[in-house]
């Protein structure tokens, strides 16, 4: 297995930061605190590098909202500042683990998520259903169908 080095400097680089602080506000360059943070762009990745560098970083407490729509939801949303940080890692460890996590492996990956997860279940649903067998698990021939797919 291969081994990497410098894997926390290239975290805590201003390049990298500053590469992260871009895809936390993609999507939000209206919004009060993306804007406050870009106003002190410079100052607020120092800082996030000065506390990474010295191991220092402590991500602010969630905050918590409800969300209708339709049905009630609680979310919790990080402090932007820990989004950047959140990106900052995903830079670095996304190029290493992408090569090794299988096909079937969905939550926060390029070009997968929600809703091709969703796609893959049925068309595994649709192999089970199409050849009328039920997904008892527990033997017989739904049993070995299942190993079949997987």
């Amino acid at each position: 297995m291969k081994t990497y080095n410098n894997l926390y400097d290239r975290l805590s680089s201003l390049e990298n930061l500053r590469l992260a602080f871009r895809k936390a506000r993609k999507g939000k360059t209206k919004k009060d605190y993306v804007i406050s943070f870009e106003a002190n762009l410079d100052n607020e990745l120092q800082k996030l590098k000065i506390e990474l560098e010295s191991q220092a970083y402590k991500p602010k407490p969630l905050k918590r909202f409800i969300v209708r729509d339709p049905k009630s939801r609680v979310i919790h949303a990080s402090a932007f500042r820990d989004r950047v940080v959140y990106h900052a890692l995903c830079n670095i460890i996304e190029p290493i683990f992408e090569k090794i996590f299988i096909c079937d492996s969905y939550a926060s990956r390029k070009g997968k998520g929600v809703h091709a997860a969703i796609r893959r279940f049925d068309r595994f649903k649709y192999k089970v259903t199409r050849s009328n067998t039920s997904l008892a698990v527990g033997g017989g021939a739904s049993s070995s169908l299942l190993k079949d797919l997987f």
